[in-house]
């Protein structure tokens, strides 16, 4: 009777052993469960932070690059016309206005060689040679020629398709303003996309879209 007894309830009682290990496989799980879960939290917040390292490091390398400088090609167009001027009046035997048209033609030509407009990250400067050495001192208002593009006005170039002079006022010389005027000795296409780009878009004229 003792035996069929113990034999009944030996399928309901478990082992000590096995409830032992069942119980560490439950410890083991849940505290796997919880490591493997922190992982995954610390891996997604990991990814955050590279995301965003990645995103503040783009705008600031977009913010460091700087413009390049730029200086428009020379252009022989005005001084060739007006010594070709010069020399059909001369041929015609007007000598008067010949004069002044041949010496203003040698004069842009002598200017065309070594005058450059630099237009650097900030400013355009008047320079002379290839060295790119300075060109000194206004020689009409003072001051050097080197004008921040914050401080323009206004800018124009005449005339679209062939352009002969570019005009622009700053702030900088004068707080009133103060207004130059330069021959354009230099390619008008390059001049007018580098002056659009720094300083704005003129406000009445420029080269017609193609």
């Amino acid at each position: 009777m003792e035996s069929a007894l113990l034999l009944s309830t030996r399928p309901f009682l478990s082992s000590p052993r096995r409830d032992v290990r069942e119980c560490t496989k439950n410890i083991q799980s849940s505290f796997y469960g919880r490591f493997l879960c922190g992982n995954s939290l610390i891996s997604r917040e990991i990814s955050r932070s590279r995301r965003s390292c990645t995103v503040v490091a783009s705008m600031v390398a977009r913010k460091a690059k700087k413009r390049e400088t730029v200086i428009p090609d020379p252009d022989y167009r005005i001084p060739i016309v007006l010594l070709g001027l010069a020399g059909g009046l001369a041929y015609q035997g007007n000598l008067l206005p010949a004069a002044p048209a041949g010496l203003l033609g040698l004069l842009l030509l002598f200017q065309t060689t070594r005058v450059r407009f630099v237009f650097d990250e900030e400013s355009l400067e008047v320079k002379v040679g290839d060295q790119l050495q300075e060109s000194g001192e206004n020689v009409f208002v003072g001051g050097k020629n080197r004008w921040k593009y914050s401080t323009f006005v206004n800018w124009e170039l005449w005339w679209p398709n062939f352009p002969i002079l570019v005009y622009f006022k700053e702030t900088q010389t004068k707080p009133e303003g103060q207004v130059h005027f330069f021959p354009v000795i230099f390619n008008g296409r390059q001049l007018y996309d580098v002056m659009v780009e720094r300083a704005g878009p003129s406000k009445t004229s420029g080269p017609k879209q193609s």
